[in-house]
């Protein structure tokens, strides 16, 4: 007979028992050509069986490589991007004596804290120059400490709602989590301008949802000791009143 013909042999059906091959098809691939062959269930002695189970493994080892390397990442220290003012800017005081660094302290081993504070930066200012440092650092938090100089110049509380959450959008578009601070204005401001500037900052807390800390400002105005000598910017002993408002909100963000 044609050997051709005959390189898949395989036996008709018996009732006394099931189909067996005599050969895998890909041992004579060059001599036949492609025919499906019914087999029973169970394991195969062809190649193509065999390679094909290397191939299942490689893919899951692959896929867990992928999830292990995930999960490893997303636990990983995050970076921590502060924009604020002469607050966060450690004003009048070493550098190390501000409440960033102070709360850099307490912070898991790792976490990268970028202070990019301008004493006497304002809302307008910070919002030109934040895509560049979102681009730059890739924080996976960013805190926005931002108004005061805004409120001390008198501008409508309307262009600094619309500049924080300008802000605001930014950071969660570029995948960051936010927190905010409140600032306070002394009370010679006036009651009506006063209201207006607090309510800026409850009102975006509220319409972003976003990790808030209140003013604390109500409380150092109203404690010289806690005040430089201008009566406006908080002393380094103000510094871990902040830290301590500060660091508990971003610990819940961070964990």
């Amino acid at each position: 007979s044609n050997p051709a013909s005959s390189a898949i042999k395989v036996d008709l059906p018996d009732p006394e028992g099931p189909v067996t091959a005599r050969a895998c098809p890909l041992a004579t691939f060059n001599e036949t050509s492609f025919k499906m062959v019914s087999v029973p269930d169970g394991p195969s002695t062809c190649r193509d069986t065999s390679v094909a189970s290397k191939t299942n493994f490689v893919t899951r080892f692959l896929l867990l490589s992928l999830f292990l390397l995930g999960v490893a990442a997303s636990a990983s220290p995050p970076t921590v991007l502060v924009i604020g003012d002469s607050i966060s800017a450690a004003y009048g005081m070493p550098v190390e004596k501000g409440w960033v660094s102070l709360i850099q302290k307490h912070l898991p081993a790792g976490t990268r804290m970028i202070n990019a504070s301008i004493s006497g930066e304002t809302t307008a200012g910070a919002s030109r120059t934040l895509p560049g440092l979102l681009d730059q650092h890739r924080p996976q938090i960013v805190i926005l400490e931002l108004g005061a100089n805004d409120g001390l110049r008198g501008h409508p509380p309307a262009v600094i709602e619309r500049n924080l959450a300008d802000m605001i959008t930014q950071s969660m578009q570029s995948g960051a989590r936010v927190l905010m601070t409140a600032i306070d204005i002394p009370s010679n401001y006036g009651p009506a301008y006063r209201d207006a500037f607090r309510s800026v900052y409850t009102n975006l807390a509220a319409d972003y949802d976003i990790a808030f800390v209140p003013s604390i400002f109500d409380e150092i105005f109203l404690r010289p000791d806690l005040l430089q000598a201008d009566g406006l910017h908080p002393n380094a002993a103000a510094q871990h009143v902040i830290a301590d408002r500060i660091l508990p909100v971003l610990k819940t963000l961070i964990d």
